[in-house]
């Protein structure tokens, strides 16, 4: 599964080739975007896109890093369970969330994800929550 970075990365969230090659239709279409990973409600637990502006980032949210030029965001007691997981996000065929900008082009986004190491925790940057 290729990505913008190696999957040994200590970068909380990467993309694949797929999931960066959308983020670029969607921004030449609505200009700067970010996400959010969704907590399970309307969804389920996608990765929703939106226009920046758009979706309000509380305090807090946690900015996990960047994929594609777009920031990506989860809520702070999501990250608590998910701390210590590198998020990967991906494109299936399907629909995508229903707010989620990637809706209609049959493509969704998708979280894969996999636990870091011991090692690697111990080397993991802190967040920043938003701000």
């Amino acid at each position: 599964m290729p990505s913008d970075h190696s999957p040994a990365s200590l970068d909380r969230v990467t993309a694949t080739a797929a999931a960066l090659a959308l983020i670029a239709e969607l921004r030449a279409k609505h200009g700067p975007i970010l996400f959010h990973q969704s907590g399970g409600c309307c969804d389920g637990s996608s990765p929703m896109c939106y226009p920046q502006g758009e979706f309000l980032v509380s305090d807090a949210d946690v900015l996990l890093g960047e994929i594609g030029g777009a920031p990506v965001y989860i809520s702070a007691p999501q990250f608590a369970v998910w701390q210590h997981t590198q998020l990967i996000i991906d494109v299936v065929p399907g629909r995508g969330g229903m707010f989620s900008l990637e809706n209609g082009s049959e493509r969704r986004f998708l979280t894969r994800s996999r636990a870091f190491s011991g090692e690697e925790l111990c080397q993991l940057p802190s967040v920043a929550r938003s701000s």
